[in-house]
Formats: C-alpha cells, sequence, structure tokens
C-alpha cells in the first residue's frame, strides 16, 4: 500500500507525474482538478459551484472540496493506496485529510513536492494553455492561483517536513528526469522497486 500526495505549484508538473506514478504501482490518482472539471463538463451542481471559483482562479472552498475527497476515499479502488493530486491545498485541508485517514485506520507514507522556478511554470502553463484550453490557463488567473499557492499551500510543505513526510523534487528538469528521481525516492523509503 502506498498513500502519496504531490505538492507544487500550478503546472509544475503534477498531474502528469501522478498518472506516469499510478500506472507504475497500480494505485489511482485522486485528482480534485479532474473532479471538478468532470463535474463541469457534465454540468453538475457542483460543477457549476466549482466553475464560479475556478474560473476566477480561487480555490473552491473546503466546504465543498473535503466532503468530495472523503467520498472519493471510500472507493473500493483506494484500498491499496492512492496519489493525491491537488489536495490538500491549505492546513486546513492537511489537517481534515489526517482525520479522513486517521478513520480508516491508515496514514501517509510521502509527500512529494515539485519545485520549479517561476519561469519554468510559467512556460508550461503556456504551453499546455495552447493545447488543453483550461478555464483556469489565463494570464490573470494563473498570476492568482500561483499567488494563492504561496500564501496557501506552501505552508503544507512545513506542515509535512514537519511530521517527516516531505520530499523535494527538482522539477526543473524533463518529466522522464522527474520521474526516475520520484521513483528513487519512492524506492529508498521501501514503498516501489526502481
Amino acid at each position: 500500500m502506498t498513500r502519496v500526495i504531490f505538492l507544487g505549484p500550478p503546472a509544475v508538473g503534477k498531474g502528469t507525474q501522478a498518472t506516469w506514478l499510478a500506472e507504475k504501482l497500480g494505485i489511482p490518482t485522486v485528482s480534485t482538478g479532474q473532479i471538478f472539471r468532470s463535474n463541469i463538463d457534465e454540468g453538475t451542481e457542483l460543477g457549476r459551484l466549482a466553475d464560479s471559483y475556478i474560473s476566477r482562479g480561487k480555490f473552491v472552498p473546503d466546504s465543498i472540496t473535503v466532503p468530495m475527497v472523503d467520498a472519493r476515499l471510500s472507493a473500493p479502488d483506494v484500498e491499496d493506496g492512492f496519489i493525491l493530486d491537488g489536495f490538500p491545498r491549505n492546513l486546513n485541508q492537511a489537517h481534515a485529510l489526517r482525520d479522513l485517514l486517521a478513520k480508516r485506520g491508515v496514514s501517509l507514507d510521502v509527500v512529494i513536492e515539485l519545485e520549479a522556478p517561476e519561469e519554468v511554470v510559467v512556460e508550461r502553463l503556456q504551453m499546455r494553455a495552447g493545447i488543453e484550453k483550461r478555464s483556469d490557463d489565463r494570464v490573470e488567473v494563473f498570476v492568482q492561483r500561483l499567488q494563492d499557492y504561496h500564501e496557501l499551500t506552501e505552508p503544507i510543505a512545513t506542515y509535512y517536513a514537519d511530521q517527516d513526510l516531505l520530499e523535494v523534487v527538482d522539477a526543473a528538469k524533463t518529466r522522464e528526469e522527474i520521474h526516475e528521481d520520484i521513483l528513487a525516492v519512492l524506492s529508498s523509503k521501501g514503498l516501489c522497486s526502481k
């Protein structure tokens, strides 16, 4: 069983790395962003509500996000582990996750923070915006998301570092190199074979 969180600024490559790692380990990726986008595409009430925040570059409130993640973590496919991408995004969510896992009698194995200089992240965002056409990839929205990340999400790294769970990976490298570095981290913890 492997339970992993990916942290990092928008467009740093969390989704790509989470997908690759999920395939390697045979566990699902739990991506709040993907859950939100699916609901937006389907026109659900949750999707409309989430989109009202996302399209302005704002985080979806904990009152919507935490119950949604709780429901997802109750699904049978996460019993053997999961990769969280996009959650937690603030300390309240980190505490909520701790409680959600404790009630299931499990805990996190590792938190991987992908770090890259802002210019690298902006370049990747521009590439992604040209390919995926996401509503949250407009420059003004991205600037707001980056500011929120620095204010709200960066403190989570300290929270997990204090618990000896945080591993930082240089995300300015190629996708393949980043993947190899992540596997090396997991291998050093006995969580997978490289």
